[in-house]
């Protein structure tokens, strides 16, 4: 693990001199929890930066408000720094926000993009409760409708058989700070109104991937980032729900390194 000099937590790993991949987290669960089965995968053949979000896992608590442009600031400062110019990103459920967002803002420093896993654009009920859900948070911190929250990310089948594993992801999650948790959340809850249909659209090759049953990051909202990008493809996973990435890594891994390796043959230099 390294720090950057304004306290980001990172790790760069795989070989020297190959097409660099960033992989951002979502929401309580840092780079380890979230990418540690997945980042080994992709180490083998792309140079692989991992890091923590803002106030998460080892990177220090953010001094201004969060908000999708300084999450996506947060990773532009960090490439600065580790003299990156150009990185593939593949973010998950508000990493997938946040990589859409630095797309927009720097699409000069983006090459790829895989969104995995991430929202877009809600009905006015299904908004209204995500708001609610993050309202409960402000007041109720990380602990606030939380094994409501783990029957959404996993399988009865994955609770029933890996107890261990579903108890992990909840210590990480309670582990938060509830304040910085808390504004995460809103931004999850909120961040998606600014990506939809942008002015300027993303021009990337991108890759959309979700789970069948991940109903805050559903098959229709995939399709529908998809729809905005020109060329995206979209691949549902069957069955799982919105942690199938922890599940079943493989599922992910081999998608998003096929979709990375194509792109690298069509002459797009990731």
């Amino acid at each position: 693990m390294a720090l950057s000099c304004n306290g980001t937590a990172y790790d760069l790993t795989g070989p020297s001199g190959a097409p660099v991949v960033t992989l951002i987290h979502g929401l309580g669960l840092p780079r380890d929890s979230t990418w540690g089965a997945i980042a080994s995968v992709f180490a083998q053949k792309f140079r692989v930066l991992t890091y923590d979000l803002l106030g998460h896992g080892q990177t220090v608590l953010p001094q201004g408000q969060v908000s999708l442009s300084a999450l996506g600031a947060q990773l532009v400062s960090l490439l600065d720094e580790l003299r990156i110019d150009r990185t593939a990103i593949a973010g998950f459920s508000l990493g997938g926000m946040i990589n859409r967002r630095v797309a927009m803002d720097h699409p000069d420093r983006v090459s790829a993009l895989a969104v995995l896993n991430s929202p877009h654009e809600r009905s006015a009920e299904a908004q209204k409760l995500v708001e609610a859900r993050a309202r409960d948070t402000g007041t109720g911190g990380p602990a606030a409708n939380l094994d409501e929250t783990l029957a959404r990310w996993f399988t009865d089948r994955f609770r029933r058989e890996h107890p261990g594993a579903v108890a992990a992801v909840r210590d990480v999650v309670l582990a938060n700070n509830p304040g910085n948790y808390s504004a995460h959340r809103q931004v999850l809850a909120s961040g998606v109104i600014e990506l939809i249909r942008p002015d300027s659209p993303i021009s990337q090759p991108t890759l959309v991937m979700t789970c069948e049953n991940d109903t805050g990051s559903t098959p229709e909202m995939a399709h529908a980032i998809a729809r905005e990008i020109t060329g995206a493809r979209t691949v549902v996973v069957p069955a799982l729900q919105h942690l199938g990435l922890i599940e079943k890594p493989r599922l992910f891994a081999d998608p998003v390194c096929i979709f990375l390796f194509q792109t690298v043959t069509a002459g797009q230099t990731i």
